[in-house]
């Protein structure tokens, strides 16, 4: 016979209030305790595992059925009394790392994080270097433990971010393990637009747990930390990148699809490049917001130093500013940020300037990009020339190592248009043109002077072979010639 849901209900909170009475009328422990109004018992009546029928002895051994203290509180009867140190874990996971045992209460619970915490950061000798810095207790309490889905819980989502400032918030504390680690992170995290969520009580929101781990945390130096250098694009796409997680957020979930094609994820991904930016680079750590219009530059800048400043001094800066454009996004994106190519410049179809400039609109402008596009196209044209010419002379055995040197004057000023774009100066430009111009033109000029001078030595060497064969013939015949004479 199938019962109705609210029946199920009905009789599973029965069984739970048996369970409860069932076991607080067996457990003397917990009678005499309760008699003594001491606080253990007061927190142990609302603790997850009074509940599910758990006993004092179950955690502290001992014959938990008499109401003798002396046999109740016999070693014979695996007593142990109140655990310290890492007794208190070792406690914890006989049941914790018993995934058999732990089905009988939830299914879905995990098991093993006991071993995880040993394995983590928190896992190290604390100071007095007689157990781990951290217990399970340090978190969850002793007696009054929560399920983490109780927001009474300390590791309740809106409640992590306290629990973990109680060590990482005490300053003294945190001398004695990482005196170079800060102690504001709360601070700090209250001001990130996850912090500001969390504190209304939002569960969805990032808190520390989210992007560190929990019992697996590791040092962010740590190949295995979610917090990583070349972990943290994948940790934060775990929740921006979920689209149904994210729905009721209103802004785009294809960040992370969009970084990995850009020049810093290429960097990241492909060529694990510790220097490249990912996301906290950008948006921050505990303090993680999006850059303001005002502070994207900031952002950016804080690598791009030279760009930053030659834009600062440009007459973009202040059109920018009038109309509320974001600086370096503008041209070059978020997330998707690709390489700088210089087909970005200029007046022809692809090119960024004509977002904002056209031959009947913003002329000035577009008279400058169209000339910085010319001059970039004509080096480059004359750098193609100049690698074939020494290419050519090269192929033909002539020294051309100082000739390449030129090549590499030529690549600078390349890479330096790039540069002094920012600049948006015309002046500047040609500047950095103009030694690269200089540059082609000896490099040019030096190779087809080697390549002359090979058809020269090769065509002198033709002439003097010439002559010393002539020379040869001539001292031939005049030999024969006195031969003859002498025989007659």
């Amino acid at each position: 016979m199938k019962l109705i849901p609210g029946f199920k209900l009905i009789i599973s909170v029965l069984t739970l209030i048996l369970v409860q009475y069932s076991y607080a009328s067996e457990d003397q422990c917990f009678n005499c305790h309760r008699d003594l109004e001491d606080n253990p018992s007061k927190l142990f009546v609302e603790d997850v595992h009074y509940k599910v029928g758990l006993s004092c002895s179950s955690c502290h051994g001992g014959n938990s059925n008499s109401d003798d203290m002396e046999l109740a509180m016999n070693k014979s009867a695996g007593f142990i009394g109140v655990p310290s140190l890492n007794k208190i874990s070792e406690a914890c996971s006989k049941c914790h790392s018993d995934a058999v045992f732990m089905k009988k209460y939830n299914k879905n619970i995990l098991t093993g994080q006991f071993e995880k915490l040993k394995t983590s950061v928190h896992g190290k000798l604390s100071v007095n270097g007689r157990g781990m810095m951290l217990q399970c207790t340090t978190c969850h309490n002793a007696h009054g433990i929560k399920k983490v889905t109780d927001s009474r819980s300390p590791v309740y989502p809106t409640n992590v971010p306290a629990t973990c400032n109680k060590c990482h918030g005490d300053a003294s504390f945190m001398q004695s393990y990482n005196p170079s680690l800060s102690v504001d992170q709360l601070t700090k995290y209250r001001t990130s637009v996850h912090g500001i969520l969390n504190a209304k009580g939002n569960t969805k929101t990032a808190e520390c747990a989210s992007c560190h781990g929990s019992h697996d945390i590791f040092s962010a130096k740590d190949v295995r930390s979610k917090v990583y250098k070349l972990n943290i694009p994948n940790t934060c796409s775990q929740c921006h990148s979920n689209k149904d997680y994210m729905k009721d957020f209103p802004i785009p979930t294809d960040q992370f699809e969009k970084y990995q094609k850009s020049v810093h994820g290429v960097a990241v991904f492909e060529k694990q490049d510790l220097s490249a930016p990912v996301c906290n680079d950008c948006h921050g750590n505990h303090a993680a917001t999006p850059p303001g219009i005002e502070s994207i530059s900031k952002v950016c800048g804080s690598c791009h130093a030279l760009n930053a400043e030659l834009f600062s001094a440009s007459p973009h800066k202040k059109a920018f500013d009038e109309k509320k454009y974001p600086e370096c996004e503008t041209c070059h994106g978020n997330h998707e940020i690709l390489i700088a190519k210089d087909k970005l410049i200029g007046v022809e179809e692809g090119a960024i300037c004509l977002k904002c400039h056209a031959e009947d609109k913003n002329q000035k402008g577009y008279r400058v990009a169209k000339i910085m596009r010319s001059q970039i196209d004509s080096l480059m044209s004359l750098d193609i020339v100049a690698k074939n010419l020494i290419f050519q002379a090269e192929q033909k055995g002539m020294d051309v190592e100082e000739i390449k040197f030129k090549l590499r004057e030529i690549h600078q000023a390349r890479l330096e248009t790039r540069t002094i774009v920012h600049s948006f100066n015309e002046a500047k430009f040609k500047e950095v043109t103009d030694k690269g111009f200089k540059a082609s033109e000896m490099a040019i000029t030096e190779a087809k002077a080697s390549i002359d001078e090979f058809y020269f030595r090769r065509y002198g060497l033709v002439v003097a072979l010439a002559l010393i064969t002539f020379l040869i013939v001539i001292i031939f015949l005049y030999i024969r010639k006195i031969e003859k004479t002498k025989s007659v």
